[in-house]
This record gives structure tokens, sequence and C-alpha cells, in this order.
């Protein structure tokens, strides 16, 4: 005779391995849903407007993207707010892989580092899926500043508390958390005076309205090359062989490794399934592996990456130590 505890173990059991069946088969199945991936096409979100460094780098990829995805890859550009619409674009797009952002170190950190009250966090709701590159800002002086380098631009800086203006692209982003770490490094006060973008800085710069400017390499080449502004320094600890010629900041006198550089990488929406992430990294570190877009890359003032998503996720927790450290020095606030 079967005792009551025998048959409930039994039933308990049997529960087990039909539950375990049913996980099994819906992994199997949810596997086999994404083995076709990509079906149609691939929107990936540029959260700045078109002709800015992070457009260029993504129609640059786009092609090689495709390529190797069999689907397009389709570029859209939600500028505004400083890089926050198009991020939330992509934070609430259904997590399927046809939604991709390239984001940069603005949007990603520094935006909710300032404002805490943006509706996103993308170190939560967002996953990376590669670690695009990397690239060191400069530091420009107008044509008629009457300094050479960044020892004279301090020494003229000291002697005239406030007097000296500096530009960015804009409150909040990488150019402006540079310029706040170069004044609280040299115990040197500037004037910050924020362009939405950094055309309207490099113009205004060019025309004398302000003094200094700390810029992507990929908007001050032309006027670099042509010498109608001075080059400074940049915002690295080494010198850069994507500038040869342009010294390093952290090689300056009291600056020893002085280092912020402008980044960027591909994201999905955070609950995107692990294969298709996994799918779109090798797809991603293949395309950056190309020596064609590499050259593009390294015009642009970026140094190729490729790396994973899990090196991108360890790089972006180091940034955001350092972003918060000099926007609690600073008190950056938002706009």
């Amino acid at each position: 005779m079967t005792s009551p505890a025998s048959a409930t173990n039994r039933r308990t059991m049997c529960t087990r391995l039909v539950s375990s069946l049913a996980a099994g088969t819906a992994l199997l199945c949810s596997a086999a849903a994404w083995a076709a991936y990509p079906e149609k096409a691939v929107t990936l979100v540029v959260p700045f407007a078109p002709g800015g460094s992070s457009d260029i780098i993504a129609r640059s990829m786009a092609p090689l993207l495709s390529e190797k995805l069999g689907q397009p890859v389709v570029i859209e550009n939600v500028a505004g707010a400083g890089g926050v619409l198009g991020t939330q674009r992509t934070v609430r797009a259904v997590a399927d892989g046809y939604t991709v952002l390239l984001g940069s170190g603005s949007e990603i950190l520094i935006n909710k580092l300032i404002n805490p009250a943006i509706a996103y966090d993308a170190t939560r709701d967002l996953s990376p899926v590669a670690f695009v590159g990397t690239g060191p800002m400069v530091l420009l002086g107008k044509p008629s500043l009457p300094a050479n380098n960044v020892a004279e631009l301090l020494k003229l800086a000291k002697a005239k508390p406030g007097a000296l203006s500096y530009g960015s692209a804009g409150n909040g982003t990488p150019m402006h958390v540079s310029g706040e770490l170069l004044k609280m490094r040299a115990n040197v006060f500037m004037t910050h005076i924020p362009y939405r973008g950094a055309a309207p800085a490099l113009v205004d710069l060019l025309g004398g309205q302000i003094d200094v400017a700390v810029s992507t390499l990929s908007a001050a080449q032309t006027y670099i090359k042509a010498g109608r502004l001075k080059a400074l320094a940049l915002t690295s600890a080494e010198p850069s062989d994507l500038a040869p010629g342009i010294p390093a900041m952290g090689k300056q006198p009291g600056l020893e490794g002085f280092d912020l550089n402008v980044w960027f990488g591909l994201f999905v929406p955070a609950k995107t399934p692990n294969e298709v992430t996994q799918k779109l990294q090798a797809v991603a570190q293949q395309v950056l592996a190309d020596p064609g877009l590499r050259k593009k890359l390294a015009d642009l003032g970026i140094s190729a990456s490729g790396e994973s998503a899990e090196v991108l996720r360890k790089f972006m927790a180091a940034e955001s130590d350092r972003y918060k450290a000099v926007i609690k020095a600073a008190n950056i606030k938002p706009e």
C-alpha cells in the first residue's frame, strides 16, 4: 500500500520533471526563434544631428554592418537634449535587436550624473554590444591668443583670473568636463561658454569671440591643418598617432596623468535576447576589424576598438567614476 507521503513525493517529482521539460523546450524554441535574426532592416539610432562625429561614425559603419547582417541598416538621427532624446528612443524600443544605438559618453553617462531627473539610466536600461573606439579631444586657442602652449595659457589665466573664456560643445559634454578638469588641476579660472555643438564653438573661436575651446579632433582637424587655430594640447595622458605633433596634456608639468577622451559604443535595449546581442557583437567586431573602416575612423580622430561588450562595460564603470569626481568638484549643474 502506497503511503500518502510517497504519493506526494511522486507527484512533486513528476511536476518538477514536467516543468524542467517545459523550460528546456522554451529555451530551445527561443534559440530557434532568434536563429534567423535579422529578418528585416535594423535601425541604427544616432542621438545627434547629421554631420557630427556620431553621425559620421554610424554612416561609416552602416554599409559594412548591413553586408555582414544580410539586411539594410538604416540610420535614424534623433537629435535633442544633448543626446537624451535618441537614447530614450532606444531605451523604449522593442528589445528585439532591430533598434541599436551608437552611444557616447555624454548621453550614456554624463547627462544622468548631472541631472538625475533624466528618465533613463543607460547603465541599467541598455546593454552594451561592442566597443567602437576612443579618441582624444584637443584644447585650441584663437588665432590671436598670446599663448602658444599649455604652460603659456595657464600663466595667462593665472595673471587674469576669469578674463579668459573657453567654449565647449555644450553643458555636460566631455569637452565641458575636460575643461573643468583642466581648471581644477591647474588651479585657474576661465569662464565656460557652452554651445550647441562643436561647429558653432569653433566659429566663435575663429572669430575671436572666445579665447580657447575644447573640441573633438574630427571637428577641429581642418582648422588645425590650415593653421587657422592653435592646437595647444590633446586631452590625453600620452601623445597620439591620430594627431602627430600635438603634445599631450598629461605630459605637461602639474597635469601629469590628465586623461579624458571621447568614446563610442553600440547598445541595445536591456532585455534584448542574449542570442541577438551575441550575434550583433560578433558582427560589430568583424566590421571594426576592417582596415578601410579603421582608416576612416582614424581620420576622424578615433582609434577603432572592436572590444567586447564586457570590456566596454568595465570601461564605462571607470569612466563614470572619473566623470563623477569632476562633476561633483566643479559643481556642474543641468542647464
